[in-house]
């Protein structure tokens, strides 16, 4: 199904797979090979400095969602921020719901409005699009590069290099400073054959998932779609696999495009944004990996991290077994701080779950939603514990399906269909109930990512499926299917884009700045606090630790309705490790203090008692360390920390507490470690 080659290969022709064994007769040497690539040639039209190896990039666009943008225009702005100098657009997908702290949501956005008037930006309303479907349909274009502030930042299928980063590489764009980074390794994902009926994008990603996360094999490399198993796929196919290709860890992804990649951007009314994309005829890979379509089957992501996975077929084939490996792995990621069984979803030998749900930049797309519609036609989910929801990820694919009767045959199978919003993709809004399983076509399935509290002493589990494969649990009534299990007759219907629906809804300032224009500050917008200067020696105290084999930015500062405070970094910051380490926060404020009092030109060890014979045995050795040349500060340690998410917040937070330094084995992403570079943390490996 999936191979990783050992070596670097050649890819001649786009076809022939030629491993690097060392005595391979080419035409070209491996380092004319390697600038080949479709990932070079972008990376170096958009490279602002003479070195290839060291890159300073400058994206052709920027996108944020409405947990990002309040802190990235509030630091651009203290920084001297006068107009956006590139389009920037402001979604409105994450914190769309107001469930907590009264009104703090709509300032949000009422912020970013007023701000994309005054600097020329775009502003998208809230229901109107999750940020990465709007990007889809209206800002990629072939052979362009896009930087947003959210981790499933991935345009590749459709000839865009895109990235997610964490915001404080967004303010240095905004800031006419580049983004800085070595040339990454780039490896070829070869696909052949073509999927099975019931198959869908899902299952691929997934499979691609499992074969290279554990090991590393496209870590902070750039993956690049070749082979003739492209052309057997539909746009919004690619596209489904690609949005996944972060949990891979991978720093981007980039597509060979085709005719349908072209059809796409006609679709869209964009037909100038199409760039057809191969790579060489001798192209140099550092590594590459083997994909037959035709031999993947089903697949499920079991809890709690995308690589867990399993064929389906597998799964129900050994249930006992595979639910018992799956509460052993919880040991570890929940702490043992609740008990966690799924031997009650074992009903009459079936896999019974209690919600599928179908949402976001994965599974929202017109392809996946029409498939489900078709799997359930005539059928229902029943009256028992089950419930299906599906959200569509744009309005204009709402419409769309609105007209074609897929929206009423959902409906009346008894599917709640709902707008375009991001929530069950981090815990906001859709919550199971405790104990409950929910099979999700979403990116993630990290502990609490469905929005239970471990602290309350509630969990509930979270399995990625794709689409397909969760309409036909719906239509089985909650009992684990493989949609390849079903006779479906497959309508394919033709997606048509209503460009209306944007034209009358979306503010375009056209890159026009307004600088008469008043921003809108709601209560919960603060400014960020004064930071401590970079002192000539640290004294840091590690005030926690973790030693889970990866810890997710999520149980660094959680996500669901913690994200309404993202405008307030104190108040965020309250939150910190609140799933992990509960006491983390009010041990990190009690070395705080000492700090402060350093500040304000007091004697830390009066602040805390602890300093004295710590620094008593610093002056044996050191006795010049002290007033004018000493920070004190919190520290934690994690064996590899920041796995998931690009939000700034996990080391923001921590920073505002009074955070010097990270300690750990190594990064799980580059995007975490940028993060703490960005925010003054020293990071040691």
């Amino acid at each position: 199904m999936i191979k990783l080659y050992e070596n670097g290969v050649y890819l001649l022709n786009g076809t022939e797979i030629v491993e690097d064994t060392g005595n391979v007769q080419v035409p070209l040497t491996k380092e004319e090979a390697a600038q080949n690539t479709m990932a070079y040639g972008i990376l170096k039209a958009h490279n602002t400095s003479e070195n290839m190896e060291r890159l300073q990039i400058r994206f052709d666009k920027l996108t944020s969602h409405d947990i990002t943008f309040v802190g990235i225009i509030q630091t651009a702005r203290a920084s001297g921020l006068e107009k956006f100098p590139m389009p920037y657009v402001l979604t409105n997908c994450h914190n769309s719901l107001c469930a907590v702290g009264g009104t703090i949501n709509e300032d949000d956005h009422m912020f970013g409005l007023t701000c994309a008037k005054k600097y020329g930006g775009m502003y998208v309303p809230p229901h109107q699009a999750v940020i990465h479907q709007f990007a889809r349909e209206m800002l990629a274009g072939g052979g362009k590069m896009i930087l947003g502030s959210d981790s499933h930042t991935r345009y590749g299928a459709l000839g865009t290099m895109a990235m997610g980063e964490g915001g404080p590489e967004l303010v240095k764009q905004l800031l006419n400073k580049t983004y800085d980074i070595k040339m990454p390794g780039v490896i070829g994902i070869y696909l052949d054959g073509e999927p099975m009926k019931g198959v869908g994008p899902q299952d691929v990603a997934l499979a691609i998932i499992g074969a290279t996360f554990k090991n590393g094999y496209v870590n902070n490399k750039v993956m690049e779609f070749v082979g003739p198993g492209v052309s057997k796929l539909s746009a919004d196919f690619r596209i489904g696999i690609d949005v996944m290709t972060t949990e891979t860890t991978c720093l981007s992804s980039i597509w060979k495009t085709d005719e349908k990649i072209q059809e796409f951007y006609d679709i869209h009314g964009r037909s100038e944004d199409y760039k057809e994309l191969n790579p060489g005829a001798v192209t140099y890979y550092d590594g590459m990996v083997y994909v037959n379509l035709s031999e993947i089957k089903p697949m499920i992501a079991m809890p709690f991290h995308p690589s867990n996975v399993y064929t389906i077929d597998e799964l129900n084939a050994n249930l006992a077994d595979i639910l018992h490996d799956v509460e052993q792995k919880a040991l570890v990621s929940l702490d043992g701080a609740v008990d966690y069984s799924l031997q009650d979803k074992i009903r009459n030998g079936k896999f019974y779950v209690e919600q599928g749900i179908i949402a976001g930049c994965a599974g929202g797309g017109f392809e996946n939603i029409c498939a489900a519609a078709d799997i359930i036609k005539g059928k229902n989910i029943g009256a028992d514990e089950f419930t299906f929801s599906v959200y569509p990820a744009s309005t204009p694919i709402y419409m769309e399906l609105v007209k074609n009767g897929a929206i009423a045959d959902l409906m009346e199978a008894g599917t709640v269909v709902k707008t375009a919003f991001c929530g069950p993709c981090f815990g906001a809004g859709d919550t199971p109930a405790n104990n409950a399983f929910s099979i999700r076509h979403t990116t993630r399935n990290f502990p609490n990512r469905e929005g239970s509290k471990l602290q309350n002493g509630q969990i509930s589990s979270v399995a990625l499926m794709d689409a397909r494969s969760i309409a036909a649990t719906a239509a089985n009534k909650g009992f684990l299917t493989p949609a390849t299990a079903m006779d479906v007759e497959y309508k394919g219907q033709k997606y048509h884009f209503d460009k209306n629906i944007y034209a009358n809804r979306v503010f375009d300032s056209k890159g026009v700045a307004d600088p008469s224009v008043e921003i809108k500050f709601g209560p919960n917008i603060k400014d960020w606090p004064a930071m401590s200067a970079l002192p000539q020696n640290l004294l840091v105290k590690v005030v926690s630790e973790i030693h889970d084999p990866v810890t997710t930015t999520d149980e660094l500062i959680p996500s669901g309705e913690t994200s309404s405070y993202r405008s307030n970094p104190l108040g965020l910051a309250e939150f910190a490790l609140s799933r992990k380490d509960p006491a983390y926060v009010g041990r990190a404020k009690e070395v705080q203090k000492a700090q402060k009092a350093i500040e304000a030109d007091e004697c830390p060890v009066d602040a805390l008692a602890e300093l004295k014979p710590v620094m008593d045995k610093i002056h044996e050795t050191y006795p010049e360390v002290g007033k004018g040349n000493l920070g004190v500060g919190s520290t934690i340690f994690a064996v590899k920390p920041g796995d998931g998410s690009a939000r700034e917040q996990a080391a923001s937070c921590q920073k505002v507490l009074g955070g010097w330094a990270n300690i750990a084995t190594e990064y799980a992403t580059k995007r975490y470690r940028s993060n703490l570079i960005n925010w003054g943390e020293c990071s040691h490996s």
